[in-house]
């Protein structure tokens, strides 16, 4: 009865069924339209009416099983999420647990396609110009020169020793392949190269290179670090010095120029000493990697280290077999060599600018608290103090002084009194937005820069940070005094802020004090 009273066409006789060929001329703007409309034919399709009324429950069905649709493919891929973040978990503890066995095996594989690779081009003497291998000695030259300024940079700001000793390496090693490039052009160009010969200062260079790796890694693990920089330098000059005047004379006091042995199998066994004394650096930095600091983990430049020193062992493995120069081998060697030096140079530089954004991250940074230190807040100020004389807009600057520190410090200890100080800058950071400062303004006193934000928000800030350190359960009970200062009521100058806010924040402390004061008295009364 209701439903007739709405709608009184209900009352009325059935019509006839809705013809089928009107579905065509039926459309879901008329029915939504709320007033009648006419087909083509002079039908009526009035939305009140009961066929119509069908028409539209059929359209919202409709609708709602391509909205269920939608909900299943949702569901899906909900679920979908679900089942790969499992089987991600799958895969971790899988390498948790067999990583020993996948790391053999990847091993062994990338061992038999290395091998693959070699004997292929062994066995289809493919060959290179002289040309290419002068654009791959000169371009590996200089980015081993690039590298070795990097290198004494890096030492300059670290004292790394390994990268000292390294740069005058891999100097060194660019100088003599360069002049032993030159010597072999003289030679191409007079007709008196022998492509069986393996160029002297191609095994000096490496064998340089390779000891260098090793010296580097012995002398940080065993060598204790000097105080004084100019000793660090001295030593590591020592051990180049050292190293290239034995490798040097070792080559020189040969009984024979190397010579390349096509008919067997090893061809070029020389290259075997500089190849072990790579495979045997590529050991000792792969424990370094596992011995690394827990805290940070091993870093870009150690992973760098040990791919130099691998690449560099499978550049004397493919060299080995070399049967003669700008053969298929010998090119894969002088590759593998060039991308050893700039794998060098970019994990160097990646690990340099790792290095600048945490010194200044450091340069702006509290090391306790982890806020910005004074310098930065000072820094701050000033930005937002040109700002606000643009946009005319206000900003407020809140200083916060711990209450009792030296009580703690003498009743817990000076530990307890540091962790409430850190404590204090938590709560700092996380009732802060992005666009605020937070930083710790000197021993128990904090600073809090409020872009945009008067007075009044500026005091629900500092009782918002009141009643969350009251509600901390960790000891000792920790409370602040605040005061606070607004641009441009209580000056137009960081110096001028800060004092205002200073004399506010003692003005509360000496209410507290008055309060707590009185307190003690009626408790003795």
């Amino acid at each position: 009865m209701q439903l007739r009273r709405a709608f009184p066409v209900l009352s009325r006789a059935p019509f006839p069924p809705f013809p089928p060929q009107n579905y065509k001329l039926l459309s879901f703007q008329r029915i939504s339209d709320g007033h009648g409309a006419q087909s083509e034919k002079g039908t009526d399709l009035h939305p009140h009416r009961p066929e119509n009324l069908r028409e539209l429950s059929v359209f919202r069905k409709d609708l709602g099983e391509v909205v269920g649709g939608w909900g299943n493919i949702a569901g899906f891929l909900r679920d979908g999420g679900s089942a790969a973040t499992s089987l991600a978990a799958q895969l971790a503890a899988t390498w948790e647990r067999e990583r020993r066995r996948i790391l053999i095996v990847s091993a062994a594989a990338v061992g038999v396609l290395l091998f693959a690779a070699i004997f292929y081009l062994r066995q289809a003497e493919i060959s290179g110009p002289p040309q290419a291998y002068l654009y791959l000695e000169v371009g590996g030259t200089l980015i081993s020169l690039c590298y070795a300024a990097n290198a004494l940079v890096r030492f300059r700001g670290t004292h790394d020793r390994t990268a000292l000793i390294l740069s005058f390496g891999f100097v060194l090693s660019g100088i003599i392949e360069t002049v032993g490039y030159f010597g072999l052009d003289d030679q191409l160009q007079s007709g008196n190269l022998s492509v069986q010969n393996v160029p002297m200062g191609w095994m000096v260079s490496r064998t340089l290179l390779g000891v260098m790796l090793l010296a580097a890694i012995l002398v940080e693990r065993y060598l204790p670090t000097a105080r004084q920089p100019s000793r660090e330098t001295a030593g590591a000059l020592l051990v180049v010095a050292i190293a290239a005047y034995v490798t040097s004379a070792t080559f020189l006091a040969a009984p024979a120029t190397p010579v390349a042995h096509a008919a067997s199998i090893v061809s070029r066994p020389w290259d075997l000493l500089p190849g072990v004394l790579f495979f045997a650096a590529a050991i000792f930095f792969r424990q370094r990697l596992k011995t690394a600091n827990s805290k940070s983990g091993p870093s870009i430049y150690d992973y760098s280290l040990f791919t130099v020193a691998s690449l560099n062992f499978v550049c004397h493995l493919s060299a080995a077999f070399s049967r003669q120069l700008f053969d298929g081998p010998f090119f894969m060697a002088e590759i593998a060599k060039t991308a050893s030096y700039t794998i060098m140079l970019l994990g160097a530089l990646l690990d340099q600018a790792r290095l600048f954004d945490q010194v200044r991250s450091m340069a702006v940074s509290d090391p306790l608290t982890g806020l910005a230190n004074y310098r930065r807040l000072i820094s701050v100020l000033e930005a937002e103090l040109d700002r606000s004389r643009r946009t005319q807009r206000p900003f407020s600057v809140v200083l916060l002084d711990m209450d009792g520190l030296k009580l703690i410090n003498d009743q817990f200890g000076h530990l307890t009194g540091s962790r409430a100080l850190v404590r204090l800058g938590k709560i700092l950071r996380s009732h802060s937005r992005a666009i605020d400062t937070a930083a710790r303004y000197g021993g128990d006193e904090f600073a809090l820069v409020l872009p945009e934000a008067g007075r009044e928000v500026a005091a629900r800030v500092v009782a918002r940070v009141r009643e969350r350190l009251s509600e901390e359960s960790e000891p000792p009970t920790l409370s602040v005094s605040a005061g606070v200062a607004a641009f441009p009521d209580d000056g137009d100058s960081p110096e001028k802020l800060l004092a205002a806010a200073d004399r506010a924040l003692y003005r509360m402390k000496n209410r507290g004090s008055s309060v707590q004061n009185l307190a003690r008295i009626a408790a003795c009364l």
